[in-house]
């Protein structure tokens, strides 16, 4: 599973034109599925954004997560993260999860971040979506289940 966590001021999420997500400060997530993806690399992204020290103390130092400082979460999926473009200029997809199994563990990454107490919104799975947000920083992180990157 991979992800792009972005820290942000706000963050929304419209689909034709309708907000199906919004956030103040906080995290957006960006969140892809790989065909070899289970349960436990869901339930451990999950727990390495909440986590995650990415916010400054009163010292300006990246020692808060998201929790520590009453911020919520955007998540989005992205099975274009899966993208392969080693060869030729088309990406390949065939990495990505199929839609169903997508699904299934986006919706438990998004139950596990609620699960720790976090306030999460959420795109549409699978529709087009315009997503507009205040990147802070930029803090821009690349997390992989498989321990790639």
């Amino acid at each position: 599973m991979r992800a792009v966590a972005q820290r942000v001021g706000q963050a929304s999420v419209t689909v034709d034109g309708r907000e199906v997500g919004r956030i103040g400060a906080g995290l957006v997530v960006l969140l892809g599925v790989g065909q070899a993806d289970e349960p436990p690399q869901a339930l451990w992204l999950a727990d390495k954004i909440a986590g995650l020290r990415v916010f400054a103390d009163e010292a300006g130092k990246l020692n808060l997560s998201v929790g520590e400082i009453g911020g919520q979460v955007l998540v989005v999926s992205q099975f274009t993260l899966w993208g392969d473009c080693a060869k030729g200029r088309r990406p390949s997809f065939g990495r990505a999860a199929e839609p169903g199994k997508a699904l299934a563990l986006y919706e438990l990454f998004v139950a596990r971040l609620r699960e720790l107490g976090l306030g999460v919104a959420t795109g549409q799975f699978g529709a087009m979506m315009d997503v507009s947000l205040v990147n802070q920083g930029p803090v821009t992180l690349l997390l992989d289940s498989e321990k790639t990157f």
